[in-house]
C-alpha cells in the first residue's frame, strides 16, 4: 500500500537527497534531472494533474508537448531520463505503487563522432598562449592536463592540490557519481603544472580556493564556463576553424592514444568510463587510415 504524499516541498527535497546520497550523482545531472522535473510539474499543474500520480497516457502526452519544442536527441534522452528517476524514486519510497514511465521509450540515441584535433592542432593552440599574461602558466597547465590527462572539465575545476601527487606522478580525480579514480600527470603537465604553483603562491586567495589548483583572478576557483571561453579564444587566435570545447581536448587525447596503439581497456579507465562501449566511439578511422592499413599490410599488395 503506497504510503501517504508529502508536500511538494518536502518530497521534491527528498528527490534531491535521494539523488546525491543514494543515487550518487554529479551536481550537474542532478541540476539536470531537477530542471526536467520543473517542466513536467509546469505541465502537471497547467492541465489540472497531480505529478505524482500521473498515468502513462498523461506522461505520454506530456512528453509530445515537451518535444515539440526540443529537436537535441540528447536533451530529448535526458529529459526521458530524469522522468524515469522521478517515478523510480516515487515506487522506491513506496509513494506510488507502480512506475507509469517504464513503457515510456524516446529516441535511440544516434553516435556521433566527436571533434578530434590534430597533434598539430593541438601544438598551435598551446602555442597561441600568451605566457606573459597573469594567467598565461595558469592557461598552459589546464590545457596541458586536459590534453594530456584527458580530465573533464568539470573534474579539472574540481581538482584539489592535497590530490595531486607530484613525487608519484599522479592525481586523484573526483569522476561522475563521485567515483574516484587515479590519473596519471604527463611529464609536460607537471612542469607547466610547477610554474604555475609557483606563481599561484603570490595570488590572492579566497579561503574556499586554499585547496583549489586553479583558480580565476579573483583568487575563486575556476568555472567551466571560464574554461570553456579559454579553449574557445585559444582555438581562435590558433586559427582553428573547428567547433572546439574543453571536451574537444579529452576527445583529442583518448583518439591519439589508440592511433598510437593504447589499449582501449587502458584508455577506459584512463577517462573514467563504468562501460567499454562508450570508449568504442574513439575507434572510429578516416577512411585514408582504412586503405594505408590494407596497403601496408595485405599481402596482395606487398610487390
Amino acid at each position: 500500500m503506497a504510503k501517504e504524499i508529502k508536500p511538494d516541498t518536502e518530497l521534491l527535497r527528498e528527490y534531491h537527497t535521494w539523488l546525491r546520497l543514494e543515487r550518487g550523482y554529479s551536481p550537474n545531472t542532478i541540476e539536470g534531472y531537477e530542471m526536467d522535473l520543473d517542466k513536467l510539474r509546469a505541465y502537471a499543474k497547467e492541465n489540472g494533474l497531480d505529478m505524482v500520480k500521473m498515468e502513462y497516457e498523461q506522461l505520454e502526452a506530456f512528453i509530445f508537448d515537451a518535444f515539440k519544442t526540443v529537436r537535441s536527441e540528447a536533451t530529448q534522452a535526458r529529459i526521458l531520463a530524469g522522468i524515469h528517476s522521478w517515478f523510480r524514486f516515487l515506487l522506491y519510497k513506496d509513494y506510488i505503487e507502480q512506475d507509469p514511465s517504464e513503457l515510456i521509450e524516446g529516441p535511440r540515441k544516434s553516435k556521433h563522432l566527436p571533434t578530434v584535433l590534430t597533434v598539430e592542432e593541438i601544438n598551435r593552440m598551446m602555442a597561441a598562449i600568451d605566457l606573459s599574461s597573469n594567467e598565461g602558466h595558469r592557461n598552459r597547465a589546464m590545457m596541458e592536463m586536459l590534453y594530456g590527462s584527458g580530465l573533464r572539465v568539470s573534474e579539472l575545476v574540481g581538482l584539489q592540490l592535497s590530490h595531486i601527487y607530484l613525487d608519484e606522478h599522479y592525481m586523484l580525480i573526483q569522476g561522475k557519481g563521485s567515483k574516484q579514480r587515479l590519473v596519471p600527470i604527463s611529464p609536460v603537465a607537471e612542469e607547466w603544472f610547477g610554474y604555475w604553483i609557483q606563481e599561484r603562491s603570490a595570488w590572492s586567495l579566497k579561503p574556499e580556493s586554499k585547496d583549489i589548483a586553479f583558480v580565476n583572478r579573483y583568487g575563486r576557483p575556476m568555472t567551466r564556463a571560464m574554461v570553456f571561453t579559454i579553449v574557445r579564444q585559444l582555438c581562435a587566435n590558433a586559427g582553428i576553424t573547428k567547433t572546439v570545447s574543453p571536451h574537444t581536448l579529452r576527445h583529442s587525447f583518448a583518439t591519439h592514444l589508440l592511433q598510437n596503439g593504447a589499449d582501449l581497456r587502458v584508455i577506459q579507465q584512463l577517462l573514467g568510463h563504468e562501460d567499454l562501449a562508450t570508449t568504442e566511439i574513439y575507434t572510429h578511422l578516416e577512411v585514408t587510415d582504412l586503405r594505408k592499413a590494407i596497403l601496408k599490410y595485405h599481402p596482395a599488395n606487398k610487390n
